[in-house]
């Protein structure tokens, strides 16, 4: 056997590379990490972390509002200060930082620093320095993409906005997935006069479509100006900010522009090129069961191989990858059905399984159990929020199919739900179980009568 430098060189510190690295060093495996930007990568730094800690903020001007009905008076209007979130969240990440390299530390694991390069099929090269290794595992993750227009330049993505210099008292975001929604919900929450831009007629493309409806209805009622069917045409620096012209001809001023316009592959300048490592057509990394690329030495995980974008996703990938590369048994393939998703716009998404809409083209006949409700906290606070769950089923084997809920702390209710989708039960299973009463999860056991089929 040849003489490496290392069993597994991994590029990348990020979750999937850090549980990767820690996973195989604890089989005994000769390891090292290179990275040249942040331990945790985009999850710690510019993503879940700091994006729920932002959420947490925006969430006390609804609970600032909705404390009157319950007796409490405030004697001033709070104010909110950016400075202090953000000095905050900038500490927070620090410490979390630090824990990640005392894990690495801990494991074994040499950390470089640096942006590591692949020259050769075994051999990667950081700060000049040539290094050899059995396996070379690429986890680098993507990075925001802005398509080009004019003044495009003058926007800033997902990972500059959480450091803002001053407040934007007016913000637009350019986009529709997930991260837009999340960013709108999250500046109009702290007090900025919010605008939406997405090119399509609705957003969050690829969930549930009643979900899409219920919270473009309920962000529009807490005062985000939603934009649908038009584009940014170009944006313009003038005296009193930006000067941001729709493809409709409606035109916009606003403080900053943020592009959340979607994330690809960080792959340039790894040199994976010149091995001709294989890409799909969207430029995200090809890999089979074994996290293998077209150059079986090379291995890939996480969001630079397409998969679901999510933290717990690469975690996953990489206790699997270990135990296929450094493990003594074979694991089964991964199974990427049933993984459970969060949106924290206001009110948050929660959903696992299948849309209906998904699972009318799945299966010959569902059935669709829906609440559409005012939650009972809102009957002293005024407010209008209205709160959504849902559940698909397959009519043939009574099973649960998809579980959906647009409304307060959907994440942490979805979470146990999931476990009950992954295990299969049925509508009946669900039906059986006993409420916690008052809650509004007791809702997703009480549906009893079939909304349609």
């Amino acid at each position: 056997m040849a003489n490496y430098d290392y069993d597994l060189f991994v590029i990348g510190a990020g979750s999937g590379g850090v549980r990767a690295a820690r996973t195989a060093a604890a089989t005994g495996a000769r390891v090292a990490v290179a990275e040249d930007r942040y331990l945790g990568g985009t999850c710690v730094n510019v993503g879940c972390v700091p994006k729920k800690l932002y959420s947490y903020a925006a969430h006390f001007h609804d609970a600032f509002e909705d404390s009157h009905g319950f007796g409490w008076t405030i004697p001033a209007s709070p104010q909110f200060d950016w400075a202090t979130l953000r000095d905050n969240k900038i500490e927070e990440i620090k410490r979390l930082n630090g824990i990640y390299g005392r894990l690495l530390d801990g494991a074994g694991v040499k950390l470089i620093n640096g942006r590591a390069k692949v020259v050769d099929t075994n051999a990667v090269e950081v700060n000049g320095e040539r290094i050899t290794a059995e396996k070379i595992l690429v986890a680098v993750g993507g990075w925001p993409w802005t398509p080009e227009f004019e003044g495009s330049e003058l926007t800033v993505n997902s990972n500059q906005v959480f450091d803002l210099d001053s407040f934007p008292r007016r913000f637009l975001v350019l986009g529709g997935g997930y991260i837009a929604v999340e960013f709108a919900s999250i500046f109009n929450g702290l007090g900025a006069d919010t605008h939406l831009i997405y090119r399509g007629e609705l957003f969050l493309r690829g969930f549930d479509q009643e979900v899409r409806e219920f919270t473009r209805d309920e962000m529009a009622k807490k005062g985000v100006n939603l934009h649908f069917e038009t584009n940014i045409e170009r944006i313009r620096q003038v005296e009193g900010g930006l000067e941001v012209t729709l493809t409709n001809g409606d035109r916009l001023e606003v403080d900053a522009v943020l592009a959340a316009t979607g994330r690809r592959p960080h792959l340039e300048g790894l040199g994976l090129e010149a091995l001709g490592v294989q890409l799909d057509t969207d430029g995200t990394l090809k890999v089979n069961e074994r996290f293998e690329s077209s150059v079986p030495s090379i291995l890939a995980l996480g969001d630079v191989t397409g998969g679901p974008e999510l933290t717990p996703v690469a975690l996953a990938e990489a206790m699997h990858l270990v135990q296929h590369h450094f493990g003594d048994k074979t694991p089964p393939p991964l199974d990427y059905e049933n993984i459970a998703t969060a949106v924290f716009c206001h009110p948050n998404i929660g959903t696992v399984g299948l849309s209906e809409e998904e699972a009318r083209a799945r299966f010959d006949a569902i059935r669709v159990y829906s609440a559409d409700f005012r939650p009972m906290k809102h009957t002293l606070s005024g407010s209008d929020e209205r709160c959504l769950m849902k559940l698909v089923v397959d009519d043939a084997s009574d099973r649960v199919v998809g579980a959906h809920m647009v409304g307060d702390e959907a994440g942490e209710t979805i979470q146990g739900i999931a476990i009950a989708v992954r295990a299969r039960l049925t509508k009946a299973d669900f039906d059986v179980t006993v409420g916690i009463h008052p809650t509004a999860a007791e809702e997703f056991v009480t549906m009893r009568s079939v909304t349609r089929r």
